[in-house]
């Protein structure tokens, strides 16, 4: 058995390592415990968290937004901010456990990896909108991958959800992804995918 501590942003992402994640990773005797820092995420802040878990039995993790982190730099990559947080895990005794993910832009982006399972939970809230399309169209022009979706703040993929649509963020995001499935959302997301083999790895 092997536990994996994971450092989630907030309620969706926990919920989301409760069931899709912990579906495909328990019978592989890969137990996900995730630890929400409910928002508000800054370096110390994961820094202090995740050092506290690393003290545990396992392996730690974290599923953060891009875009979920205060204290970003200008120019900051998904890659210096990894980077970052482990480089701020500076005791050589508990370092080699913890291996940061951050999710490029957001947890929603994933969802777009099916517009049809998008379309089948939620409705437009503007009733010319056809959510099937408008889904499709989006994926479309990012060249169909989820964790390109982003123009801006105002057009990061939760954004245009709730914008658009009557999204509910803690229950609608782990109803979708799940809906989905890791198989699907892995094809088309690369980072995710590469975070899951990862993980996969540890048994």
């Amino acid at each position: 058995m092997v536990n994996v501590w994971i450092s989630v942003e907030g309620s969706t992402e926990e919920r989301f390592t409760k069931t899709t994640l912990n579906d495909h990773f328990a019978p592989m005797g890969i137990f996900l415990h995730p630890v929400n820092m409910g928002g508000n995420i800054t370096l110390q802040r994961v820094s202090d968290d995740l050092k506290k878990l690393a003290y545990r039995d396992g392996y730690v993790t974290t599923l953060y937004d891009f875009y979920g982190f205060k204290d970003k730099d200008p120019g900051e990559s998904k890659a210096s901010l990894e980077a970052k947080i482990k480089q701020s895990i500076d005791n050589p005794d508990i370092s080699h456990k913890v291996f940061p993910y951050i999710q490029m832009y957001e947890f929603e982006g994933l969802l777009f990896s099916s517009p049809m399972a998008i379309s089948n939970h939620i409705d437009a809230i503007i009733p010319s909108t056809n959510v099937l399309g408008w889904s499709k169209d989006i994926l479309d022009h990012f060249d169909n991958d989820p964790e390109k979706i982003n123009d801006s703040q105002e057009t990061a993929p939760s954004r245009r959800l709730k914008k658009y649509t009557n999204y509910k963020k803690t229950i609608d995001g782990p109803n979708i992804a799940k809906e989905i499935g890791l198989f699907e959302i892995r094809q088309k997301c690369k980072a995710f995918n590469a975070w899951i083999t990862l993980i996969e790895s540890w048994t």
